[in-house]
């Protein structure tokens, strides 16, 4: 059975009083046992959140790694080894916001999960469509296609220690959100995707849904087969909401 997980994307947000306001709030919390919890603050705020909360109830993550690992000339970039050092335990690669404003190819999107995954942290490999994609019928058509990248380059083998997230870009801090019906349709393709070429690799791997996740829509949209939980925006910046979301995963 798989284990539902929630995760709380803060992107560009916070600033050192206020992740340390959020993180005595998540303090306070009731998490599900059942429910792997994990938060993915800023760059800057990694180190602060790692001494601040209990690793056994929340892991912690990094918003994006390089392409290339380990140590070398790559001014301004991250590697997956360095955020490893610290205790990060995930990382977001491919998230939409990366690909459509910094241009992120579905080529370097595969390079940063390998190289994630050779540094020692879990990709959440992050798929979509944008509103123009979705409303010429290409939806199917675009998720796989990031999805085959991948595949193509690393093998099935590779989601062994991958989560993957369905994010319609067009959901994405708009307030609108998929239907649960909408979602569970992707969902399934990308499992199906994955199950051609290893059913027991594909019934294993986590999908999340993400794209204006919220505490009175979270239930439902969990509710459907192959959503496993959220990958959570806006919401995960409110510990009562995102504490909410969490327990609606475990129920």
């Amino acid at each position: 059975m798989r284990r539902p997980m929630v995760a709380g994307n803060w992107k560009m947000n916070g600033t050192r009083a206020s992740v340390a306001e959020l993180i005595e709030s998540l303090r306070l919390q009731t998490f599900p046992a059942g429910v792997e919890v994990a938060v993915f603050p800023s760059c800057l705020h990694v180190s602060q959140v790692l001494g601040g909360i209990d690793g056994e109830r929340i892991a912690v993550g990094s918003q994006d790694c390089a392409v290339q690992n380990g140590f070398g000339a790559l001014t301004g970039e991250v590697s997956a080894d360095q955020f490893t050092e610290v205790g990060c335990e995930w990382v977001l690669v491919g998230h939409s916001e990366r690909r459509l404003v910094l241009g992120e190819t579905d080529e370097v999107v595969s390079r940063k999960f390998l190289a994630a995954q050779e540094g020692g942290l879990k990709p959440v490999l992050c798929l979509g469509e944008t509103l123009d994609e979705r409303e010429a019928g290409k939806t199917l058509e675009v998720v796989g296609r990031q999805l085959a990248q991948v595949l193509d380059d690393h093998g099935v083998s590779a989601f062994k220690s991958a989560v993957i997230a369905y994010e319609p870009v067009w959901a994405i801090g708009t307030g609108l959100t998929a239907t649960p019906e909408q979602a569970q349709e992707v969902h399934a393709a990308i499992r199906e995707q994955l199950s051609r070429q290893d059913r027991q690799i594909a019934e294993g791997v986590r999908l999340l849904y993400g794209g204006s996740v919220k505490a009175d829509n979270a239930a439902e949209l969990f509710a459907m087969t192959d959503i496993d939980g959220g990958l959570v925006g806006g919401a995960s910046l409110k510990a009562d909401e995102f504490g909410a979301i969490c327990r609606a995963a475990g129920n």
